[in-house]
């Protein structure tokens, strides 16, 4: 095996493009057994492959100016409703409209379940901070057994009603709703926005819906979980549920609100049993329908992501002069280029 000369020139274009076709494939292909790309790696399966070899620091420089990052990874979800930008779009809509409908007597709300949610005391009491030391927990606990929270966030006013149980089954979920209409007893229309589980369609939710609307009133008239979710989603009815489409859990306005109860409850908490617990959860859903519930400001009114230019600029291409547009285009590129949606299949 031969060295290939360092200096410049020294590989010609169709060496340089088949090292970068090879670190944009899977190393599996090329008989490696690492999952990502290094360049130890790297070099071995180029002088497996060809009768030459690079350096590291020539490798290095072949994907640095290429602008590949093998370390890094980013996630990507394939939508899997054929409707999805419509069901995103109606419910954007039902969102901006909260506020009108809410004057109107009808209350838009959004229900999910924060499950698994474990009550622990530390075993030994935390350091307090002091000038230029934070808090010091010991990692040892003391597990007090697991709580389901079940709850449901009015859009129009930002309070939440939530019940706390061990489960939450399709015996907790109905009576969930029934409390959600007892502490709102005046509105005529209560329309909620769940995700696709089982229980939220269970047929104790439907007879708690059909003495309300013009449902059926026996087990028997629906007996399959598609049937449920068509009457539930019936628009005539006084009860109204809407379901977001798959992989649409940011349509949920409830879930930014575990966030904030997860983030100022449920991370420092030391609870000593589980009625204490219970308690201070009631607590701080008090405390927070009363000072801290401004409702969210929703924006989005659901249509298709656009990217801002027709080409990928990154700050490295910016800092070699490879971009010459700015960060906001001008008005000739603006019309000679519009933008273009992520998703091709909506555009």
């Amino acid at each position: 095996m031969r060295r290939a000369r360092v200096g410049r020139g020294a590989f010609p274009p169709a060496a340089r493009l088949d090292v970068l076709s090879m670190a944009t494939r899977q190393p599996a292909r090329a008989h490696c057994a690492a999952t990502r790309w290094r360049l130890a790696d790297w070099g071995a399966a180029l002088a497996q492959r060809h009768t030459w070899t690079m350096s590291r620091s020539r490798l290095w420089r072949l994907r640095d100016d290429a602008d590949l990052t093998p370390h890094r990874r980013g996630y990507w979800l394939n939508r899997h409703a054929p409707d999805f930008e419509t069901q995103a779009h109606n419910m954007c809509a039902l969102y901006l409209n909260a506020l009108r409908c809410f004057e109107q007597g009808r209350v838009v709300m959004c229900s999910d379940e924060k499950t698994g949610r474990q009550m622990l005391q530390r075993q030994y009491p935390p350091q307090p901070m002091v000038p230029g030391k934070p808090e010091k927990r010991e990692p040892a606990y003391i597990r007090h057994g697991v709580r389901a929270l079940i709850a449901s966030f009015v859009v129009a006013t930002g309070q939440v009603v939530g019940n706390l149980g061990q489960t939450r089954t399709r015996e907790d979920c109905a009576p969930h709703r029934a409390n959600v209409v007892q502490q709102l007893p005046e509105m005529l229309r209560y329309d909620g926005v769940v995700d696709h589980l089982n229980t939220h369609g269970s047929l104790a939710v439907c007879r708690l819906g059909a003495p309300w609307g013009n449902g059926p009133g026996g087990a028997q008239d629906l007996p399959r979980g598609v049937q449920r979710r068509a009457f539930l989603s019936d628009p005539t009815q006084q009860h109204v549920f809407h379901f977001p489409p798959k992989h649409g859990s940011w349509l949920n306005q409830v879930e930014w609100w575990v966030r904030v109860l997860a983030r100022r409850f449920l991370k420092r908490g030391d609870f000593d049993a589980a009625q204490d617990f219970a308690t201070r959860l009631s607590d701080s859903l008090e405390v927070y329908n009363t000072h801290h519930a401004p409702p969210y400001r929703w924006t989005s009114p659901g249509h298709p992501l656009v990217r801002a230019t027709p080409f990928s600029r990154t700050r490295r291409q910016q800092r070699h002069g490879r971009a010459w547009f700015r960060a906001r285009p001008k008005r000739f590129e603006r019309v000679l280029y519009p933008p273009r949606p992520y998703n091709r299949a909506a555009a």
